[in-house]
């Protein structure tokens, strides 16, 4: 991870709110995180431009460039993970967020031990560490290639491209397409999705299983993902 200082996760924490920022950098450094923190957008954007981070932490309201925006900004050039932070869990500050291209988010106040397994989960998927059953060998081989139309995935390689052109997921992204692809023409539910995707060991709010298969079909093609209306989505073959 680039912005790792000595073996230590760095996060950059962007929040307004002193206390907040204050608070929530204490409970992560005690975690072992590196925390830099910003009190408005435009300077949190110079941070992470400079110094680069493991992590993004971004409150929805900002002073000068809200966190839709920093986050908009971000993703013209980085796939860094992002979790959004939203004071009332309003529905049009999550999905601005997600569509804005964050991987998740939580309400404030957020329970510590929420936010920080909210933290793990991301570095995961953006690390594609497997979650293997205890000892557990990973299984050799497996196949170079997999097809559906003009979409070609290579899970070992995790590389993906569309008529021969690669196509940049960010880590979420590819973490659901190889979670569709390793289960074509079966229709998996949100809760499904939440759990190995999400890495939630909890009821997840299923808008951001909608918002990153919107984001996706927008990448791979509008008609490669179908909606099964009240069970949820697959892959077509």
């Amino acid at each position: 991870m680039s912005g790792s200082e000595g073996g230590r996760v760095t996060v950059l924490l962007v929040e307004d709110d002193e206390v907040i920022r204050k608070a929530v950098g204490l409970v992560l450094d005690r975690y072992g995180y590196r925390v830099s923190t910003a009190g408005d957008g435009l300077t949190g954007l110079e941070m992470f431009r400079e110094q680069g981070h493991d992590v993004l932490l971004l409150d929805v309201m900002l002073p000068g460039l809200d966190g839709i925006g920093l986050c908009r900004k971000v993703r013209e050039w980085s796939l860094v993970p992002i979790l959004m932070m939203s004071a009332r869990g309003d529905a049009l500050d999550v999905v601005s967020g997600l569509e804005a291209g964050a991987d998740d988010y939580v309400v404030k106040p957020v329970d510590t031990s929420v936010l920080v397994a909210r933290i793990r989960s991301l570095l995961r998927r953006a690390a594609f560490v497997p979650n293997p059953e205890p000892d557990q060998e990973p299984a050799p081989g497996g196949p170079a290639e997999l097809v559906f139309g003009d979409l070609t995935i290579e899970p070992q390689g995790l590389e993906v491209r569309r008529a021969g052109e690669p196509v940049a997921l960010a880590p979420t992204e590819l973490r659901l397409l190889l979670e569709f692809a390793a289960n074509p023409g079966i229709v998996l539910d949100r809760q499904t999705l939440l759990r190995e995707v999400w890495d939630y060991g909890w009821d997840g709010d299923s808008r951001v299983v909608d918002l990153c298969v919107q984001r996706l079909r927008k990448k791979i093609g509008p008609d490669r993902i179908e909606t099964v209306r009240g069970f949820g989505y697959k892959l077509r073959r």
